[in-house]
Parts: C-alpha cells; sequence; structure tokens
C-alpha cells in the first residue's frame, strides 16, 4: 500500500516557521476491524519563492502489518487550496483520491484567542503549573442556589424532551415581563428566541439579515467574535477604532462617515466586553439619530453585560429609543449576571419578521435550547428586578475587584487605563513596554507577546488586545476571587520589573 499527501497550493505567502503535530486514531479496514495510527511531524520553513517540498514521517499499524510512507509535498496556502490523499494498493494499480480541503469560508475564520488562550492555561494547570487564570468571561461564582434546584427539578419530574424550537412558551413569556419592566421595550412571545447561549443568537441574526456583500459595522475594541460571524455570514466587517481618552466609545461623526449603502448592521455592546465602557442614553440618542437616517441599517444590541454595571452609570436599551425599536435586535442571556455560562441560555427579540428568520435558522442547526436550562432560566428571571440579591451581591463583589485593580494598576509606571463602568474586564494599555528586551524571553513587540511573556514569566494567563482589535492592550478578567486578583497583580508587577527601566513614561 502506498499512501501520499500532497497539497496543491497558490500563490503561497511568506510563512512563520511552525510546527505542526497532530494524531488521530481510525477504523481502516473493510473485512476486520484495524487500528490505523498517524502522526506526521513537518516544519514550515519561510517562502522563498518557489513551492519547498517538506518531508514528513507516516506511519501505520494494520493487523499483522506494518507499513511506513512518505509525504510528498506541504506547502501552505494564503486563500485556496486543495489537499488530496491518494491511497495504492501495491498489487494493483488502481488508484483512489480522496480531497479533504476545507471550505474558504472556514478558512477565512480565525479561531477564538480567548477560548484559545483559556483552554491552553487549563491544560497548564490541570498539569500542575500553578497559572492564574484571567482570561476566560466566566464569573467565578457558582449559580444561584434557587436557579440550580429549579434545572434538578427538572430533570427529577421528567422536563427532558424537546421545548419548541423557539423556547419554552413560559421561559419567553417571562421574557417579555423581564423586557417591558426592566428595559422599557414591549414584545410578545412570538418575537422572542431562545437559543444555546447569546453567541448563537448574534450568529443567527447575521445569517438572517445579512447578504453577501453587506457590511457589518463593529466598533473597536469588539468582542472577538463579532467580526468572525460576519465572515462567516459572507459579510464584510468594517471596524471603527476608538479611544482610550474618550472612553473606548463611538464617535457618531465617525460612525456618520464610514456608513454607505451596504451598511446593513451596527452592532454596540454596552457594557462592553472587552473595556467595560456604558453607553450613556445622550450617546446613545446621537447614534439614533445617525442610524435613522439609513434604512438599510440595522442595529443590534448586545445586552449580555446589563446588569454588572457600577454606579451612577445605568444601562439604556438601544430599542427604547424613539424610532429603534423596529430596526433593533436585542440579545441578552443568562451567563453573566446569572453565573449560568455552562447552561447555554441567550435569546432575541425584534420585530416578529427577523425573529421569525432566525427561528427558521435555529430549526434547522440546533432546534430549541436545552429544556432543563429554560426551567432553569425561568427561575433566575423570578429572582426580582435586575435579578434581584443574588445578581447584587455578585456585582458588589465585581466593584470591589475593579476598585482593587485600578488602584493597583494605577500606581505601575507605563500603564494607562479607561475606569470600566460594567461588565468585570480591565483593558489596560501596556504599550510603553513594547520594544523592550525580556531576558530570557526576547523582545516585547506586541500585546500578544507581552501576554505570552507574561505567562511564561508570571504564569497569569492574560487575552492579548489584538484579539479585540486595540494592539496597544491587554484584557484581564477579574472574574476572580480578590485573592486571587492580589495574587496576580503580584506577579505582573514583578513580572514587568525588569522592563521598568526601558519605559519611556
Amino acid at each position: 500500500m502506498f499512501l501520499a499527501i500532497k497539497r496543491i497550493t497558490q500563490n503561497p505567502p511568506p510563512t512563520k516557521k511552525r510546527i505542526l503535530e497532530y494524531s488521530s486514531m481510525a477504523a481502516a479496514s473493510t473485512s476486520s476491524s484495524s487500528r490505523l495510527a498517524f502522526r506526521h511531524h513537518q516544519q514550515l520553513a519561510p517562502y522563498s519563492g518557489s513551492h519547498p517540498q517538506t518531508p514528513g514521517s507516516v506511519s501505520f499499524l494494520s493487523g499483522s502489518h506494518s507499513f511506513s510512507f512518505k509525504s510528498l509535498e506541504t506547502t501552505r496556502r494564503s486563500q485556496f487550496s486543495r489537499i488530496s490523499v491518494t491511497v495504492k494498493a501495491e498489487s494493483r494499480s488502481e488508484e483512489m483520491q480522496l480531497d479533504i480541503s476545507l471550505s474558504p469560508r472556514v478558512n477565512a475564520v480565525k479561531p477564538s484567542k480567548t477560548v484559545a488562550i483559556t483552554d491552553q492555561a487549563t491544560a497548564l494547570a490541570q498539569a500542575g503549573v500553578p497559572v492564574i487564570r484571567l482570561a476566560a468571561g466566566e464569573p467565578d461564582f457558582d449559580t444561584p442556589a434557587v436557579i440550580a434546584e429549579a434545572g434538578i427539578k427538572a430533570i427529577h419530574e421528567g422536563y427532558t424532551r424537546y421545548t419548541p424550537n423557539a423556547g419554552a412558551l413560559e421561559l419567553r413569556v417571562a421574557i417579555c415581563q423581564k423586557l417591558k419592566e426592566e428595559n422599557g421595550i414591549s414584545y410578545t412571545p412570538d418575537q422572542i428566541l431562545v437559543s444555546n447561549g447569546a453567541k448563537q443568537s448574534i450568529y443567527q441574526a447575521m445569517l438572517a439579515v445579512c447578504s453577501p456583500g453587506d457590511e457589518v459595522i463593529i466598533p473597536a475594541p469588539f468582542w472577538v467574535s463579532y467580526p468572525e460571524m460576519a465572515r462567516l455570514a459572507d459579510a464584510t466587517p468594517v471596524i471603527l477604532p476608538t479611544s482610550i481618552s474618550e472612553n473606548f466609545l463611538l464617535d457618531p461623526k465617525l460612525l456618520e462617515s464610514k456608513l454607505t449603502g451596504k451598511s446593513r448592521l451596527l452592532i454596540l455592546c454596552s457594557p462592553s466586553n472587552p473595556t467595560g465602557s456604558v453607553y450613556s442614553k445622550k450617546l446613545l440618542e446621537e447614534i439614533a439619530r445617525i442610524v435613522a437616517k439609513h434604512p438599510r441599517l440595522l442595529v443590534l444590541s448586545d445586552e449580555i453585560y446589563e446588569h454588572i454595571i457600577y454606579a451612577p452609570a445605568t444601562h439604556v436599551s438601544f430599542a427604547s429609543l424613539p424610532g429603534m425599536w423596529e430596526r433593533t435586535l436585542t440579545v441578552n442571556g443568562f451567563s453573566k449576571a446569572f453565573a449560568m455560562t455552562g447552561w447555554r441560555l441567550g435569546y432575541i427579540a425584534g420585530p416578529k419578521h427577523f425573529v421569525a428568520a432566525c427561528n427558521k435558522i435555529q430549526s434547522q442547526l440546533t432546534s430549541g435550547a436545552s429544556s432543563i436550562s429554560q426551567k432553569a432560566g425561568v427561575a433566575a428571571l423570578g429572582l426580582g428586578y435586575a435579578g434581584g440579591e443574588a445578581v447584587s451581591t455578585m456585582v458588589k463583589a465585581f466593584r470591589e475587584r475593579r476598585d482593587f485593580l485600578i488602584k493597583s494598576f494605577g500606581e505601575m509606571e507605563g500603564v494607562r487605563m479607561s475606569e470600566p463602568q460594567g461588565a468585570f474586564y480591565l483593558f489596560i494599555d501596556v504599550s510603553s513596554y513594547y520594544g523592550t528586551e525580556a531576558e530570557g524571553f526576547g523582545k516585547i513587540e506586541d500585546s500578544d507577546s507581552l501576554c505570552r511573556y507574561l505567562l511564561d514569566e508570571a504564569q497569569v494567563a492574560l487575552v492579548p488586545g489584538v484579539a479585540f482589535g486595540d494592539d496597544s492592550c491587554i484584557r484581564i478578567s477579574y472574574a476572580a476571587s480578590l485573592t486571587t486578583l492580589q495574587a496576580a497583580v503580584e506577579r505582573i508587577k514583578n513580572a514587568l520589573l525588569p522592563l521598568k527601566s526601558a519605559v519611556l513614561v
């Protein structure tokens, strides 16, 4: 038997050196069960204008026979490539070629850096490395007992079957009541779609309203998934930068200058991930006046952090503004405020025409959200206004942690910040450290290398700002105990101390 892996590439770009390692196990026999082990190591050299051929090793164990093969050609591609596997039996001249390439749509999407860093930090912790994990956007509190008990009760009472695709009527009615009482916006149950988390709600909204070539307007810094979701929906993300001096809030004049006939969706996230910035009613009204001039422009208002807000800041739902209900898709969920990240429960509210389209997409993707989680969601909304005491207790702890970090990093040279008014993130400007040399590590060139340095030297996992569209910053999640944050700050200070003398303040 002969096997060759060949990647045919057009326009190969310059590449960094990388080592790819992967292994897989599969059944590979038509007459009996066989074990197939595949391990391939390859080093990609910088592109020099030709198509380099890089040897690799492949080994198979199948029954009592062993075979070894050699990859014929491996080259990296920029946009489109065709990858084929050729299998040929030595005793026959027959040959089969299998195309294992991926779609251009998938190849254009970047993996989530927050998920990748969180997974890396978790793996290090499981291996015994004392890593402090401040990368994930996940509350460190347990789900409130009343909510958890509602989920357990649902299991015991056999509420474990499919619900309607749009969500249980009981939950949609409760969501309508919450939106009217807390947000000042009125909906009927058929204008609510419950999904497996707010992330699914946002993606389905983009799929429902965006056509190829449409533009999705995204203020930066942004949540890492917005641009990638736009690309998956065949839309073009248009990034509008903001500044730390303006608290990372969108400038209405910049927005107005960038809107075109292709502008289809404006995404607003308040309180913001990753900055914690909160849009005031006055600023939202300015944005609304601009939006009203563009008949094709819709607004997706991501309000997942609405209850995690620090007075005197207040939350305003964009759909509550005059003339904005008809063109606003409001997304919310239970993960952040109610510490229900693993329950996977979110929802979208909007005009029936748009919500019905999202409902149709969901019916072909996942169907309804977990019946158990939906019962827990009903209990969560029954805790009282803004989540009642259970949520206010968590918000009080978040504020204490925020205040500690503001004070601690405010005392460090070379660090700039905007005080977050909501959520549980601190997005600090550390660009003054770029260009410095770290002994045993090398040059700190950007937010990515600084975060790698802090993971190596301080064993603290943070997220580089480049993942959020602002390479001058890094994101620190303070969804961790005050004791943990105190230890993390001490480690970060000690790691930055050797760089201090090179910083120009």
